[in-house]
């Protein structure tokens, strides 16, 4: 998978020394042993990067003729077993499966729906549309639009489409009109319209959008927030309001989300396991900070006290760290 999967805030780096023989040979005596070795499989596929886990799943298949997935789903169980099969997963393949879980049978999972099409670059979007299609013959588009409805459909749309701006240039004259744009389309007209906001929203880069918000908040007394809140409804006011949070600070929208998994009525570990996976390379070092912030607690103390076994040893390892 290409690097523009990983930043350099991440948690988890490549491993050096790495020898994905070795580890495939460690992995198949860890499951193949009298009763599996769990530590040994935590050390190993929490501590290597995704593309190295992907040459060590390649060994295994080599080696023991069968997918290493396969064998982790027959070998472990729940929350544990969920984990160490998306850390194998390529990230555009584990993006793909969570959006198609999202959508499938009755009701759809907006929240995760939200969530991955809000805060993933134009090359992850892409990487997730062109595996989409092979999986399940059927285009992620087509898949959204048979799934959804109305605005929150078109935004979704927009987004899958991967045509953000993502220059780091900002132009103040387009923040400006923007923010005036935004302004009459919502505030200043009776009824909402919408199209705009989908434009401005799904097309501008982040700092593009930082400063027409910045803008919007100077010039019309009220934040671009309020405003959505106050003209939008539903799960179409859900997704622009997470490309405001994701657009204005990334790693604090993901904090938010890992505070209400484990903070919430009961553990939504499989909130926590997606996010966990698919930061843990990118910025998960400024998720943790953002949580420390938001909570008052690190994210490291939140996770040991909320999970336990073997799962909660193989997300600590990912976290990285204490606070």
């Amino acid at each position: 998978m290409s690097s523009v999967w990983t930043g350099n805030r991440g948690t988890v780096k490549e491993f050096s020394g790495f020898n994905a023989g070795r580890d495939a040979d460690a992995v198949r005596k860890a499951i193949k042993g009298l009763g599996t070795d769990e530590d040994s499989l935590i050390d190993i596929l929490t501590q290597r990067s995704n593309s190295q886990r992907q040459l060590i799943a390649q060994e295994y298949l080599a080696a023991c003729g069968k997918e290493l997935k396969d064998d982790l789903k027959s070998d472990l169980s729940g929350n544990f077993e969920h984990l160490m099969v998306s850390l194998i997963l390529p990230p555009a393949l584990f993006d793909a499966k969570q959006l198609k879980k999202a959508m499938k049978g009755t009701g759809t999972s907006e929240n995760i729906l939200i969530e991955i099409m809000a805060s993933r670059t134009n090359k992850q979007l892409k990487d997730v549309g062109d595996v989409f299609y092979p999986v399940y013959s059927k285009s992620l588009g087509d898949n959204i639009s048979s799934e959804t409805s109305g605005d929150f459909r078109k935004a979704l749309l927009f987004l899958a489409n991967a045509r953000r701006d993502e220059s780091a240039k900002v132009d103040e004259h387009l923040a400006k009109r923007d923010a005036e744009i935004l302004y009459n389309a919502g505030e200043k007209k009776w009824g909402t319209d919408e199209d705009k906001f989908i434009e401005v929203l799904c097309l501008r880069s982040f700092p593009q959008l930082r400063r027409t918000f910045d803008e919007y908040n100077n010039t019309f007394d009220k934040t671009i927030e309020e405003s959505i809140k106050s003209e939008m409804s539903g799960h179409f006011e859900d997704l622009l309001i997470a490309i405001v949070k994701c657009a204005t600070n990334t790693p604090a929208y993901f904090a938010e989300k890992l505070h209400k998994a484990i903070k919430g009525a009961g553990t939504d570990e499989y909130t926590l396991t997606r996010i966990m996976v698919s930061r843990a390379e990118i910025d998960l070092l400024d998720i943790r900070a953002e949580y420390k912030k938001l909570a008052g607690e690190s994210l490291y103390s939140a996770i040991k006290s909320d999970t336990s076994g073997d799962y909660g040893a193989a997300l600590l390892k990912l976290c990285g760290g204490d606070d």
